[in-house]
């Protein structure tokens, strides 16, 4: 599958991130809406992932700057890799993991060593693959289990 994988910037694409997290969040996996959509939305660098015809296939935000210190604990050079979706289409392709990489190269462009996630338990082992480690305890996040996971980058 050949796509471009860009940084979301104009409304429009903008506007294609939150389709796409409404059709696998909100739509497949029962995310209330109200917690999908949040304040870091505005300040994130959110990448968007589109097919050849310009289909919308994926996404992912990076949280970076004095909102990853209040959600990582002050851990100094620490981002935060959230909302990674994938459209059930393009699923089985390697664009998860080619959107993973783009994010991290964001977080080294905004001044990050180290990147954490909050992966669902059934996803952890795709994290595992790309070189992320589990740390913590198992705990609910919008009803769904999720583990912190962490990788240098």
């Amino acid at each position: 599958m050949t796509e471009t994988i860009l940084v979301a910037a104009s409304e429009a694409e903008l506007a294609q991130v939150r389709s796409i997290r409404r059709e696998v969040f909100v739509e497949e996996q029962n995310v209330p809406e109200e917690l999908e959509y949040d304040t870091y939305d505005a300040t994130s660098v959110h990448v968007l992932a589109l097919g050849a015809d310009g289909t919308p296939l994926g996404t992912g935000r990076l949280i970076h700057g004095a909102q990853a210190l209040e959600l990582t604990g002050g851990k100094q050079g620490r981002v935060l890799l959230g909302r990674l979706a994938v459209v059930k289409a393009a699923r089985g392709t390697g664009l998860g993991a080619r959107l993973v990489r783009a994010l991290e190269q964001a977080g080294r462009e905004h001044g990050g060593t180290e990147l954490e996630l909050h992966a669902q338990v059934q996803a952890l082992g795709f994290y595992e693959r790309l070189g992320y480690a589990a740390e913590g305890a198992v705990y609910q996040d919008a009803g769904i289990p999720h583990r912190t996971m962490t990788r240098a980058l």
